[in-house]
């Protein structure tokens, strides 16, 4: 095992783009330095050591000291990083939270392992084969080692359920349960032709989804785009680039990567995309939109081909290739940079190191640059000018939108904070969805379609005795009512208390047509849409 260990640091230290063709001397040299120090650990030292703790230590503290994105991934962690940008998993097919130490069903995923058996959102899951895990200290690392699985395997699971006395039984056969990237897809104004498409990230299925929800849309008289990407964190360079080609005619570059071990490799949209598809385009972009948001917001701002509205992106352009490690572990690092088709360099600076990279949303934050665009400080110089129209953008670090809208703290309070912070809000959701799930599915729900959604949206109404019931509850969960702070967030409380029951009566899809309505960002992208003088000064150099 040692001897394993030993080699596996060797190779560590000497892969590279030189060690491909040949390694040098001081590559050979500080190959050796770090095996005979492992060496004399492992022979000498005066207690017994972890071998394999200690040379991850050594591998994390190496990486640490290149760039904030270059990252070892332990062998239990690769599938779970993995896993997300896929699309999907194997288990049986639900979505849970963990109240009152018992599992509790949300939902089930349609067309899933569980919903074919029969279970329902509000089931509480008592046992998991012969184990019984209520009350025994539940967390979320648990449930999934107890039901996820190999696709075809089986668990049995017994539920506790409303209205019955004894615990009911199911077996399940595992099966792949899909991931979804594209959280929302609807028409903003149907009258104006206005659609609205939310992407969480970019992932192996995001292309497909995306095609399913546009097809949705054209059929409900789709002309214009609103592209939701915040708080997208990217993915898949290749998923983006698909992304981004859906709006640029043939022949176009989106990004182009360039490490000094790797040459440039350029990336240009393909026949069969025609940018007439699309009316008017505009992205909404935060200070959580990364990776390959950015090379799809970048890539359309250079082409002059949308508006982009929001605060300036997170600024993550270092591209990561994976790199298998003998024991199954692996390593992500950095070999090149993302540039956009103007020349910007997508990534912010690291130069303070990875503790002070990773305060950055401080910074923003003391900076004021989250308040105010005029307090927003790029590198002197970085100015380029896009490719169409010869108007003026910025580099130096992530992508800055045409139209700053500022974060909103009207609602924000240290009551409401920490009502959200200590889940209170979502577990009075969860409560009263509980006890009164029966009557909203009765009156809300009963063909399961979009005229059943609009009954909701037009009639469900959280009054202010509803809030008092939030309140009262928070206080049951030690957290004293602040009149001062209730009365500032209360209306901001209401919308978030309608999306969040529609999440659960329906899907993330209504949550968003609820909670947009009071998200600045929207707004103000719809303003600018809806306003066709506004939207092309927007594309022109400012006089």
């Amino acid at each position: 095992m040692r001897k394993l260990l030993i080699i596996a640091a060797a190779a560590l230290m000497t892969f590279s783009a030189q060690a491909q063709r040949g390694s040098n001397n001081t590559s050979r040299e500080q190959a050796f330095k770090m095996t005979r120090v492992l060496d004399l650990i492992s022979n000498l030292y005066v207690d017994t050591v972890n071998q394999q703790k200690l040379v991850e230590t050594g591998i994390v503290a190496m990486l640490k000291e290149l760039d904030p994105h270059s990252v070892y991934i332990t062998q239990d962690d690769v599938k779970a990083m993995n896993e997300p940008l896929e699309g999907n998993f194997e288990g049986i097919g639900i979505q849970f939270n963990i109240m009152n130490d018992t599992l509790m069903i949300v939902a089930v995923i349609p067309g899933g392992p569980s919903e074919r058996v029969g279970l329902m959102a509000g089931d509480r899951i008592i046992y998991v084969d012969t184990a019984n895990i209520a009350g025994v200290g539940l967390t979320n690392q648990m449930v999934q080692k107890k039901l996820r699985g190999k696709k075809g395997t089986v668990v049995t699971v017994k539920v506790k359920r409303h209205g019955s006395k004894d615990l009911i039984d199911f077996k399940i056969t595992r099966d792949k349960i899909p991931i979804y990237s594209v959280d929302a897809a609807y028409m903003v104004d149907a009258k104006a032709g206005i659609g609205y498409i939310k992407i969480n990230k970019f992932a192996a299925t995001t292309t497909s989804e995306y095609n399913s929800a546009i097809s949705k849309l054209r059929k409900q008289g789709l002309k214009h785009l609103i592209v939701d990407l915040t708080d997208n964190g990217g993915g898949y360079l290749n998923t983006g680039f698909d992304l981004a080609s859906q709006f640029l005619q043939s022949g176009k570059m989106v990004v182009f990567t360039q490490g000094t071990k790797m040459p440039r490799q350029n990336y240009y949209t393909e026949s069969g995309h025609n940018e007439k598809d699309y009316g008017r385009v505009v992205v909404m972009v935060n200070e959580n939109s990364a990776s390959a948001s950015e090379i799809v917001s970048g890539a359309l701002q250079d082409w002059d081909r949308a508006v982009l509205v929001g605060r300036r992106t997170f600024g993550k352009g270092l591209v990561q290739n994976q790199f298998p490690l003998n024991d199954g572990s692996m390593m992500r690092l950095t070999v090149a940079r993302y540039y956009t088709p103007t020349g910007r360099c997508i990534q912010r600076s690291y130069e303070g190191g990875v503790d002070e990279y990773n305060k950055e949303f401080d910074k923003r934050y003391n900076d004021g640059e989250l308040y105010s665009a005029d307090s927003i400080h790029l590198p002197m110089g970085e100015k380029y000018f896009t490719k169409v129209n010869n108007r003026v953008v910025y580099g130096g670090g992530g992508i800055m939108p045409d139209v700053f809208v500022p974060i909103d703290t009207t609602y924000s309070s240290r009551y409401y904070v920490r009502m959200v912070r200590q889940g209170i809000f979502n577990k009075f959701v969860l409560n009263y969805i509980d006890n009164n799930r029966a009557e909203l599915e009765q009156k809300y729900k009963s063909t399961k379609t979009d005229k059943d959604f609009k009954t909701f949206d037009e009639n469900f109404t959280v009054t202010d005795d509803f809030l008092k019931q939030l309140t009262d509850f928070a206080e049951k969960e030690k957290l004293p009512f602040d009149e001062k702070g209730f009365e500032r967030g209360k209306e901001h409380m209401r919308v978030n208390l309608k999306a969040a029951i529609a999440r659960d009566l329906y899907d993330s899809g209504e949550y968003y047509q609820i909670i947009n309505r009071i998200d600045p960002i929207f707004k103000e992208a719809v303003r600018v849409m809806k306003d066709e003088k506004l939207y092309k000064s927007k594309l022109q150099p400012s006089k």
